[in-house]
Formats: C-alpha cells, structure tokens, sequence
C-alpha cells in the first residue's frame, strides 16, 4: 500500500443475530437495516466468522485480511508482528441476557487449543439496575463451580457488576462471564470467536432446543485464582484525555471536546476510533455518531473536526 493511498477506513458492519439480541444498535445509531434481531455488530474484523470489507475510497470493496497481507508495517505498524489483524471490535446489544461463559487465554489455547480472548467492555449504554457478570466469587473453586454446573444455580457463584455509560469492564481470559440484560457496549477484543458457553439461563435457541454447552472445554482454560478487580478506574492525563484501560494487546483512551484536534503518532501501531457522541469529520471525511475508522500506522498525523462536541474512544 502506497503512503499515498492511505487513508482513515470505513467498514461495513457485519451483524450477528443471536437469540439475545435487539435493535438498539440500529435505533441508537440511526443505521439502515430491515427489521431483525442485531445482538453485535463486528465493526473491524479480520477473522474468518466476519470479514470487514472498505467502505468508500479507493480501496472500496477490499477485505480487511487482504489489506493486511498487502500493506503490512504501513497498516499495522511496525510494532504489530501478524498475519491477522490483532483485534476485534465490536458492538454488542444484551437485550435478554449472555450465556455464561469463559475464554481461553493466550496459555490455554496453546495447549487445549481454540483463540486466545481477552477483551474489554466500555459501556456506551446502560439500563437502570444493568451489571455483568465478571468472575468468580470468592470461595469459588472447582469442586463449587462443578456444584453449579449440576444444580444450575450460577448467579449465586458469579461476581455481579453494576455498570452505567462511561464504565469499562476488563475480562482477561480465563475470567467466567456474562453480559447481563441492558447493555449497549463497544468491545475491544483479541482477534478471536472461541466462546465456551457454560450455562445459558434455560433457555432454547430458533430450532427450540437448548444450545449447546461445553463444559470439559470451559473446565480447562478457568483461572481459579483470578480476583483481581474487573472494572477499570480510568485516569485523566495533563493534555485533556482520558485513559480508560490498558493492557498487553490494546489499550483505550477517550478523547472529548469540541475544537479541531490535530493527532500525531509514530507508526508504531494503528489507531481505532469510534464516535460514541457527535459528528466529525477525519481528514475531511465526515464520520457519524456510531461508526468506527481504523487509522493505518502510515499515516502519521489526522485531523478531528467536530460540528460541535465530540466524544472518541480510541
């Protein structure tokens, strides 16, 4: 990829339509989709089960798989060392509530197998009384889970969280989770779909049977030690952003105001921004509230240009 052809991209959305969704993703974010279930949208993706593909520019049409291939360092930066892109972003309505469930980390997948998962959840939205679940409560052991495996009373092992818009929420894998009902979240994720669902609330999927568990699989990647606090306590730095959490495959910062911002970056990786609130316009191309751009390493430096004020998670 030329330098010259760089440029901030744009997606189509990939939709996903669980049993637990709803359409808030639509309504919320003024989208152009018939009626239907919309429980994620996967804004920038890289992964077989979801393949981004350019929306508008030169580059229209082209995968996001082939754009790695053929652009490397001057879209990934010359930190990222892959074949993939890294990571996965999504949208997430919980109109009815998640299954249970647990991810590999990056350990566990090389020796059971599946995708490494550690992801985050900022919470663009939020019902009154809406909480996730993340981890195990204290005491919670093997022998206990198992117990709750065979009773199916989960809800009393499983640490409640409650959230409300502007909280983030860090699930290395290894965590046992779930999204509770009411929730409209931006997930920044490891570039993954393994899912071992553990329990799903007794319900039943379209075909009226229940969906399938995987219980020996979620068994072997659990860290039973984990108790370290899930939700994050982001920092506002000297130069007016917020840093919301970072970890050792993506970090999030918020970037709010209402004047033009000139941003600056050493190719060392590539930005994602997603418009939480407001219209802007990068390097002249205008972005409405709810769509993600994903900014290639090569491109040095970008412009903001609100119509007003802006909120952008990057």
């Amino acid at each position: 990829m030329k330098e010259q052809s760089l440029y901030p991209l744009k997606f189509h959305p990939v939709y996903k339509d669980y049993l637990w969704g709803g359409d808030r993703i639509i309504k919320t974010f003024n989208r152009r989709a018939p009626p239907g279930l919309y429980a994620e949208s996967w804004e920038v993706s890289d992964h077989r089960d979801g393949m981004s593909v350019v929306e508008g520019g030169p580059l229209a049409g082209k995968a996001l798989h082939d754009l790695v291939a053929s652009a490397g360092a001057d879209l990934l930066g010359a930190k990222v060392k892959s074949a993939l892109f890294p990571l996965l972003i999504k949208l997430i309505d919980s109109r009815e509530r998640l299954s249970v469930q647990v991810h590999p980390n990056d350990e566990t997948a090389k020796k059971y197998g599946g995708e490494a998962k550690t992801e985050m959840w900022y919470i663009l939205d939020a019902s009154p009384g809406a909480r996730v679940f993340a981890g195990l409560e204290p005491g919670v052991d093997r022998a206990r889970f198992e117990e709750a495996v065979r009773t199916q009373k989960f809800e009393d092992i499983l640490t409640a969280v409650p959230v409300k818009p502007g909280d983030a929420v860090f699930m290395p894998g290894g965590r046992v989770h779930a999204i509770d009902a009411g929730c409209l979240i931006l997930e920044c994720q490891q570039n993954s779909n393994t899912t071992y669902r553990v329990y799903d609330w007794g319900r039943v999927g379209a075909d009226g049977k229940p969906r399938a568990l995987h219980i020996q699989e979620a068994l072997q990647v659990i860290e039973w030690g984990d108790r370290s606090d899930a939700k994050a306590k982001p920092r506002k730095t000297e130069d007016g952003r917020w840093e919301i959490l970072t970890s050792p495959y993506f970090r999030m910062e918020r970037l709010e105001g209402s004047a033009p911002m000139k941003v600056d970056h050493d190719g060392s990786t590539f930005h994602i921004l997603f418009l939480a609130k407001g219209r802007v316009k990068i390097n002249g191309e205008p972005v409405e509230t709810g769509r993600s751009v994903l900014v290639p390493a090569g491109l040095r430096s970008y412009t903001i240009a609100p119509e007003g004020s802006f909120e952008i998670l990057r």
